[in-house]
């Protein structure tokens, strides 16, 4: 029987997490899985891989085949590299404490990739985060300017009314005040023509009064 080393698809729409599963080849894509091997989910950054690398190196020696998303996630976590040092011990280029040391020392450079990995992606989710809190604090201090500043033109433009309301008053109390000077002076030079009038009528009853007395002393005498 010949056996793949295959993803099986699962999880929810466009959120997969795909099984890694040893498959008879001739069995349907989602169909039988012989042994379940680990898990591998695409969603995380770096992507997330839970793996049993004693039972998948156990079946790629017996012949097993993986696909190729299976085999760069096998080189990912050492599966690879671990079957190249067990071929060279079977061949005699170094020990078994040898190729545990280089294995060992493998998975440590790889830990220290991974973790660097994912510190570098947190550190630029933060500083997006940090840019994008930025972002809005800027268009709310640049929304709050713009309330101000119209808040300060209508202060303005109800100022300018005022002032020309008050402008238009005072123009109509100096229209009043003339126009109340101008019937004043008439009524003024009337009075002082009447007084003017009766002066002259005292003095020319004075003046006949006096030419009167002295027509009076001849009779007397």
């Amino acid at each position: 029987m010949a056996v793949k080393l295959r993803l099986q698809r699962g999880g929810r729409k466009r959120k997969p997490i795909y099984s890694i599963v040893a498959a008879d080849s001739r069995a349907p894509r989602d169909g039988k899985f012989i042994e379940k091997l680990g898990q591998y989910n695409p969603n995380t950054i770096p992507a997330t891989i839970s793996l049993d690398n004693d039972r998948a190196l156990d079946w790629l020696i017996k012949g097993a085949q993986p696909t190729n998303t299976v085999r760069a996630i096998l080189s990912f976590k050492g599966v690879l590299f671990k079957k190249h040092l067990m071929r060279g011990v079977a061949k005699g280029a170094f020990t078994q404490e040898e190729a545990e040391a280089k294995y060992t020392e493998w998975l440590s450079n790889k830990k220290q990739e991974i973790d660097s990995r994912r510190d570098k992606h947190r550190a630029e989710v933060i500083k997006r985060n940090e840019a994008v809190i930025a972002a809005g604090a800027e268009a709310a201090e640049a929304k709050a300017a713009a309330k101000r500043a119209e808040a300060e033109a209508a202060a303005a433009e109800a100022e300018g009314v005022v002032a020309e309301e008050t402008a238009e008053a005072d123009d109509s109390l100096e229209a009043v005040a003339a126009d109340a000077g101008i019937a004043e002076a008439p009524a003024t030079e009337a009075v002082t023509e009447a007084q003017a009038a009766a002066e002259a009528e005292e003095a020319a009853e004075d003046g006949v009064a006096t030419e009167e007395a002295p027509a009076e002393v001849k009779e007397e005498e």
